[in-house]
């Protein structure tokens, strides 16, 4: 498959989204326009056969350009905010491929809102406990895939209140950013944990450079449930839940 590039996703934005004569993409949309390249490059090697889910999905971008560039059939995007679920419904008016295109208005833990077994579910920026909300649905909808992108580490977040007092315990130096990245880090392990001991294999890599955005890790999973990898990531991440100190036995 050609790579995507942030040009091709700048001229299909600007095509399908921008009514106005003489108007441009704004500095966010080309800054989000190589983050939506990159995501839609991870996509396109993972196929397309059942429902792509765009969840927590804003306008849309991503998930209907997998619709024109890479050819997805199935979308379903999930998005609680009725303007931006507009101004998707009108961007789909300007798709030149056809797909069965389903938009629901919602919050992305409402599994009613899910299809069963989708092929992949993207999240670009799921802010806060959105992630977490993306990880629960995605584990009971059966997806094969999941890329997901978090997004604000608020004390919103499940693991964010029990993360902070790991560090209290810890005796780290209360310095905001010292204590920020540290807390970052073990709701990031969490997450990790939480997909791995329900039977998503998952890596986390940065997608683009921090330059584009500081949010910039990507967690790609994939569903394998392989038995032995379960039980282990359920091991560690109770150990990390209960904030237990025993160390972990290295692997052979």
């Amino acid at each position: 498959m050609t790579p995507v590039t942030a040009s091709d996703v700048e001229r299909h934005l600007q095509s399908m989204f921008i009514d106005a004569a003489g108007t441009s993409l704004r500095r966010e949309d080309l800054k989000k326009a190589v983050e939506v390249a990159a995501l839609l490059d991870e996509l396109g090697r993972l196929g397309r056969r059942g429902p792509l889910v765009d969840v927590a999905a804003g306008k849309a971008y991503l998930g209907l350009l997998a619709v024109e560039l890479l050819g997805f059939e199935q979308l379903v995007i999930i998005e609680r905010n009725p303007a931006r679920l507009a101004d998707a419904r009108h961007a789909m008016t300007r798709l030149t491929r056809a797909a069965n295109i389903t938009l629901q208005q919602g919050d992305v833990g409402d599994r009613a809102l899910w299809p069963g077994e989708p092929s992949a579910v993207v999240a670009l920026h799921a802010c806060g406990p959105a992630s977490d909300a993306v990880i629960d649905a995605t584990i009971g909808s059966e997806a094969k895939w999941l890329l997901l992108v978090p997004c604000c580490y608020s004390a919103e977040v499940p693991f964010f209140a029990a993360a902070q007092a790991h560090a209290e315990r810890l005796g780290l130096p209360r310095h905001a950013e010292v204590q920020k990245r540290f807390v970052q880090s073990l709701i990031d392990a969490e997450r990790t944990l939480r997909l791995e001991a329900a039977g998503w294999e998952t890596t986390v890599v940065p997608f683009v450079a921090p330059t584009v955005t500081p949010h910039n890790l990507l967690f790609r999973a994939r569903r394998v449930r392989e038995p032995r990898r379960m039980a282990e990531a359920a091991r560690r991440r109770e150990q990390l839940v209960s904030g237990g100190e025993e160390r972990l036995e290295q692997a052979p």
